[in-house]
């Protein structure tokens, strides 16, 4: 549905990865490679989603990832996503570059709100940036590390006859075969630019691309552990570091003293051949699980692949394009039915796996877990209890 409604360059700008989109596809496949092993004769009369997440009970295991330009799928998208996730009593993130600014999210929306935020050169901008967040109430920053470069996406050659700036003929002729996206998105206003870097920018280039010349100005491709550190001390409030990957990051993000990571590469918008984070998941939480909360993204578009996450140790699962696909295709609507769809279909999977709830999820719901068990207990006798405690 949403493809029909789009124009082209902004469906691949949705759909699209970097190169051969080699990570886009891997973070579809990591979940081809854990299958179930349901349980039988359970009581699953009273199956639930309810989760905490810092603590704080959410709806479900869920939040609404930061996304950029949300404004071309729909006009005040990020505002409809914020208010699809409110409903639904999980964080959405405000994206640096979301089309409308944290403010206005905050009055029109409400609900947990979390700001995403590269690394900024700047320290009063930066410093600027984190006071908004704090006088709107955020409950999290959320800085995204996998930026240092801008992946290098084919699509957008395609799409542009000078990137960023200006759409080629071929694009400008297929916008006008989507008229309801033209009159409903683009017109009488165009696309909103930054909302959120808006006051950092000439008075110019306040309207839709432009602000990416910003970031190229801006972003701190410098950036270490130790000036990590100064956001850390800065921001009182929780902080997690989005874009982890590796194991040693992850364990260097718990000696900093953030409170959550998220394993992710980006959507496969970045480096391709990369991980996918399902697959970084296990270790990553053996590593660091007990220290900080672990969330990932990456491909999920349903619920048993939720609970694969869950299982395999994950707090929450972020959402990117599962709810983008909603928000393109109806708004506001379009976003809390593909949350409605998630539910349904973790309840459903819970279910059917003899597991009515959230904590009862374990990697022993994964197969293999239980042979590699019972192979400890031929190998080693004494461990029978403890293995069959596990169990």
């Amino acid at each position: 549905m949403a493809r029909r409604r789009l124009p082209g360059f902004v469906a691949e700008y949705l759909d699209g990865g970097s190169e051969d989109e080699l990570t886009l596809h891997n973070n579809r496949d990591a979940f081809t490679k854990h299958r179930f092993v349901h349980r039988v004769a359970v009581d699953v009369s009273k199956t639930s989603t309810a989760s905490t997440l810092f603590g704080t009970p959410c709806g479900m295991p869920l939040a609404i990832g930061p996304t950029g330009f949300n404004g071309l799928f729909w006009k005040e998208g990020d505002i409809a996503l914020a208010r699809a996730a409110r409903a639904n009593n999980i964080p959405f993130t405000i994206s640096i570059v979301s089309n409308d600014s944290m403010e206005a999210i905050a009055e029109k929306a409400g609900g947990r709100l979390w700001l995403m935020m590269t690394p900024i050169r700047d320290p009063a901008v930066r410093e600027r940036m984190m006071a908004r967040a704090e006088n709107i109430g955020c409950e999290a920053l959320v800085v995204t590390l996998d930026c240092a470069g801008r992946g290098n996406r084919t699509w957008h050659h395609r799409d542009f006859a000078e990137v960023p700036k200006s759409l080629s003929l071929r694009s400008k002729l297929d916008v006008l075969h989507h008229l309801r996206w033209l009159f409903s998105v683009f017109f009488p206003r165009g696309v909103v630019g930054f909302g959120n870097l808006a006051e950092f920018l000439p008075a110019k280039q306040r309207k839709a691309l432009p602000g990416a010349k910003f970031l190229a100005v801006q972003g701190d491709i410098s950036v270490t552990w130790e000036s990590l550190r100064a956001i850390r001390e800065r921001w009182k409030r929780k902080l997690v570091l989005k874009g982890v990957l590796a194991v040693s990051d992850a364990e260097e993000a718990a000696r900093l003293g953030v409170d959550g990571i998220v394993l992710s590469n980006h959507g496969g918008r970045q480096l391709d051949c990369d991980a996918a984070p399902l697959d970084m998941l296990e270790s990553v939480v053996a590593a660091v699980g007990q220290r900080l909360e672990v969330m990932l993204d990456g491909g999920f578009r349903r619920g048993t692949d939720v609970v694969k996450a869950l299982a395999l140790g994950a707090r929450a699962v972020l959402l990117g394009r599962a709810t983008l696909y909603g928000l393109a295709a109806g708004g506001e609507a379009g976003a809390a039915r593909a949350l409605e769809i998630l539910r349904s279909e973790i309840v459903n999977t819970l279910s059917l796996l003899g597991r009515p709830s959230i904590d009862k999820l374990s990697p022993a719901v994964l197969f293999g877990r239980q042979e590699t068990r019972a192979a400890a207990i031929d190998l080693e006798p004494g461990r029978l209890k403890l293995a069959a405690r596990d169990a």
